[in-house]
C-alpha cells in the first residue's frame, strides 16, 4: 500500500469514527458519566484488550502498544503497522428495587506507526478518553416561592476523545525512552426538559473542553526473558466553555429564552499518573505481564455535588500463549490470552469509593504468514459500583474486535 493510499485510509476511518460518535445515541449508558468528564477509558488497542490492558512493560516489535511510547523504538524497518478497533458493549445496572440493560456497539480506535531512523520509531493514535451517556427521570424539583413541585428528565451524552503523538527511541539496544503528546477535545451536552400544566420547558447545556498533555515512557530489557517500564503522565487543566440555549413552550407556542449564550465552566483538572509495568518469558511460548497504575487525584481539589476525586490504584495482570509464531503449521501460530484489571475507583460518592474489576480473554488469529498481521478479538467481563445506598452496581460484558495489521513499504520485489 503506498502512502498516499495510508494517508487516504487513516482520514477516512478519523471522520467515519467523528460522524459515527455523533451519530450515536452514547458510546456508554453507565449512570457513573454523570460525573466530572463522564466514564474514563481504561481499555487499550490491539492485543492488550484481552490482556487484563497490561504492557507497560510489555516489548513487542509489531505491535502498537499505547500504553508505552518507549516500545515504538522496536518498530522494523520497512514495517507500516496499524490498528482498528470496534466495541460492543451489553450493560445491566441494578439498585436496591430496579435493574436496567442496554448495549451499543462503536469504534473504539484508530491508530498507526512507522520507522523514522535507526532506532526511532513514532506513531498517531486516536481513542475515547472519556465517555458519557445516562438518562435520569422524573427527578423531582420544587417550585420556587411554591409548595408544588415538578418532574424533569435529563439526559447527558458525549465524551472527549484522546490524539496522541507517540516517539520511542533506543539509547541502547536494551533501554528505550518514550515522549507522548496528547490533544484532548470534546464536549459534554445535559438536557433537562419537563411539562408542567400547559407549560413545557427545555435546557440544554453544551460543555466543551480541551487541553494537550505531555507523557514519558521508559523500557528497560533486564535480559533476554524480563523487561521492566515505566510511565509518567503530567498533570494539567482542560479549558472549559459553556454554551446554554433555553426554550419553552406555552399553549403550543414556543419560546426562546436563550439562544446559545455563553457561560464561565471552571477548567477541569487531570491529575498526575505514574506507571509500572513487567514482562516475564518462563518459557518461549508463554508470556506474563504485571502493571501498577497510580493516579493522583486528591491533589486536584475537585469535588462533585455528591462525592470526592480520590487518588486511584489500578493493578493489571495478563498471560499469552503462542506456541510458535513462525511456524508453517497455521494453528501453532495463533495467540491465547488470558487477564485481569482491578481498579479501586477515583470518585468517591456517600463516602464510599466507585472500585471495579473485569476479567479478560482473547484470541489473535494471523492473517498470513508473511506479515505479523493479527485480527484481535477479545472479551471482557466487568463489574462496577455496590448495591448500597445511592449506589448502582453495573455488570457488563464487553466484545473487542482490532485489526492489527502491518504494511510493508519499500521492499522491491526480485525477479530470477
Amino acid at each position: 500500500m503506498k502512502i498516499n493510499q495510508i494517508i487516504v485510509v487513516t482520514i477516512g476511518a478519523f471522520l467515519g469514527i467523528q460522524q459515527i460518535s455523533a451519530q450515536s445515541e452514547a458510546l456508554t449508558s453507565s449512570p457513573y458519566s454523570l460525573y466530572g468528564l463522564g466514564v474514563i477509558n481504561q481499555t487499550s488497542i490491539g492485543k492488550f484488550n484481552s490482556l487484563g490492558y497490561s504492557g507497560i512493560g510489555i516489548k513487542s516489535s509489531y505491535e502498537l502498544n499505547n500504553l508505552n511510547p518507549a516500545n515504538y523504538a522496536l518498530i522494523p524497518q520497512n514495517s507500516f503497522l496499524y490498528d482498528i478497533g470496534v466495541t460492543g458493549e451489553f450493560n445491566n445496572y441494578s439498585n436496591t428495587s430496579d435493574t436496567e440493560e442496554k448495549s451499543n456497539v462503536n469504534f473504539s480506535n484508530i491508530a498507526f506507526g512507522f520507522r523514522i531512523a535507526e532506532n526511532f520509531g513514532a506513531g498517531i493514535t486516536m481513542v475515547p478518553y472519556s465517555d458519557v451517556g445516562y438518562s435520569l427521570l422524573g427527578v423531582s424539583s420544587n417550585i420556587e416561592g411554591s409548595t408544588n413541585s415538578f418532574e424533569s428528565n435529563v439526559t447527558g451524552l458525549g465524551g472527549l476523545n484522546d490524539i496522541k503523538l507517540n516517539i520511542g527511541y533506543a539509547l541502547i539496544p536494551k533501554l528505550r525512552l518514550g515522549l507522548s503528546a496528547s490533544f484532548l477535545f470534546g464536549n459534554i451536552e445535559e438536557t433537562e426538559s419537563f411539562t408542567y400544566n400547559a407549560t413545557a420547558f427545555e435546557s440544554i447545556e453544551k460543555t466543551n473542553y480541551s487541553g494537550a498533555r505531555l507523557g514519558f515512557g521508559l523500557q528497560y530489557d533486564v535480559n533476554e526473558k524480563i523487561t521492566i517500564g515505566s510511565t509518567v503522565q503530567l498533570p494539567t487543566s482542560l479549558n472549559g466553555n459553556l454554551k446554554r440555549s433555553i426554550n419553552k413552550s406555552l399553549s403550543g407556542i414556543e419560546i426562546t429564552v436563550e439562544d446559545e449564550s455563553s457561560d464561565t465552566v471552571s477548567d477541569f483538572k487531570l491529575p498526575l499518573e505514574l506507571g509500572f509495568g513487567m514482562s516475564i518469558k518462563p518459557i518461549e511460548e508463554l508470556t506474563f505481564s504485571a502493571d501498577y497504575k497510580k493516579n493522583f487525584w486528591t491533589n486536584t481539589d475537585q469535588s462533585e455535588n455528591i462525592g470526592s476525586y480520590e487518588d486511584q490504584d489500578i493493578y493489571a495482570f495478563g498471560l499469552e500463549y503462542i506456541q510458535d509464531p513462525t511456524s508453517y503449521k497455521y494453528g501453532q501460530r495463533i495467540a491465547y490470552r488470558l487477564g485481569y484489571n482491578y481498579d479501586n475507583g477515583y470518585l468517591a460518592i456517600s463516602d464510599e469509593k466507585i472500585e471495579g474489576y473485569n476479567f479478560t480473554a482473547g484470541i489473535g488469529i494471523p492473517t498470513s504468514r508473511g506479515t505479523h498481521s493479527m485480527i484481535n478479538l477479545s472479551y471482557s467481563y466487568g463489574s462496577k459500583g455496590l448495591l448500597q445506598n445511592v449506589l448502582v452496581k453495573e455488570n457488563y460484558h464487553l466484545l473487542s474486535l482490532n485489526l492489527s495489521l502491518e504494511d510493508i513499504w519499500f521492499v522491491k520485489k526480485k525477479v530470477y
